[in-house]
């Protein structure tokens, strides 16, 4: 097989971008886990939005999709310059809002949020906002990983280098409250999370590519070797689940949609040709209310669908294109 001078430079342009995202996206991760640094979340975001523009025009490049701004004169393009003269490139909300972009909507919201959060601390000076922004920052690194394998292979992951930070106390019920009060935040930055927050669907906000949620609890170790391990996963109905006071996420209880919930998240997802009678032609066509199917279930004389279902019909809109555009 003969390479062309041009799928070289493809091959090797897509390459360093790769190298550069995971740089910099482990340098965000080392400086986050870092004790002695106070300025962790504004680090990580401006970090990991590079590490995430590197990765998505790696993406684009392997593509085929041009990445750069340009303009049409006739039937060629006139690529938009920099003052020194160097090409324009699209920055990383560019590259989240184009057509084809293959990223969930949950990771979406999440890069769409750290985005926002970056604007406002480039203009004002920030103060311990770790706190209220690490379950997005966890979500963006895991989602990371995910999106590098999945568009490059098992090789390029990071997981191996991602660590579980140590912490030397335990949190007493005042260092809670004080951990869940907003008056630490500028009001800038609290006004934006909560203005972004209310823009979101309820599916979206509880979805964990937007925010990466783990409960932690004390335990005492009654077996031999489990006292080595950091994180023990334990399920609702186990006898260990017993000694747990309350457990707060139960993974056997799935998040419920109405056929209207459904449509109108697809159209939030920019699917607005997709509408009721979409739905109701779908689901029958492929006997989704079929008990066996596991995509919902009768309750009160109502059907409710559930995540599964939710993703199949994402999947079915996707693959007809410009159908329900």
């Amino acid at each position: 097989m003969i390479t062309t001078t041009r799928n070289r430079s493809v091959k090797s342009i897509k390459s360093e971008l790769i190298k550069k995202s995971r740089e910099a996206i482990m340098a965000a991760v080392q400086i986050y886990n870092n004790p002695q640094i106070t300025f962790k979340s504004e680090t990580f975001i401006t970090l990991s939005i590079i590490a995430w523009t590197y990765l998505m025009h790696a993406y684009y490049r392997g593509e085929g999709i041009e990445y750069r701004y340009f303009k049409k004169k006739g039937k060629r393009k006139q690529f938009d310059k920099t003052h020194r003269g160097a090409d324009k490139y699209w920055e990383l909300e560019k590259c989240l809002d184009f057509k084809d972009c293959p990223l969930d909507i949950g990771t979406k919201n999440n890069l769409k949020f750290l985005i926002g959060i970056r604007h406002e601390i480039e203009h004002q000076m920030t103060n311990q906002i770790d706190d209220f922004l690490s379950a997005k920052l966890q979500a963006s690194a895991i989602n990371y990983d995910f999106y590098i394998i999945k568009f490059f292979g098992s090789k390029y992951s990071v997981s191996k280098d991602l660590a579980i930070s140590i912490q030397f106390s335990e949190i007493t019920p005042t260092q809670r409250k004080q951990l869940l009060s907003t008056e630490k935040l500028t009001s800038n930055v609290r006004n934006y999370i909560s203005e972004f927050e209310d823009s979101l669907t309820d599916f979206e906000l509880k979805n964990n590519r937007y925010a990466y949620r783990v409960l932690y609890t004390p335990i005492n170790a009654n077996r031999k070797g489990q006292a080595d391990r950091v994180i023990e996963f334990v399920k609702p109905d186990s006898s260990m689940a017993s000694e747990i006071e309350r457990v707060l996420i139960k993974e056997t209880e799935r998040t419920k949609f109405l056929p209207g919930e459904i449509v109108k998240q697809l159209q939030d997802e920019g699917y607005t040709k997709f509408r009721m009678a979409s739905h109701t032609d779908l689901w029958k066509s492929n006997d989704a209310k079929n008990s066996s199917k596991g995509y919902g279930a009768q309750v009160s004389k109502q059907w409710y669908w559930d995540t599964q279902w939710l993703e199949f019909v994402r999947q079915h809109c996707k693959n007809a294109g410009e159908q329900y555009k």
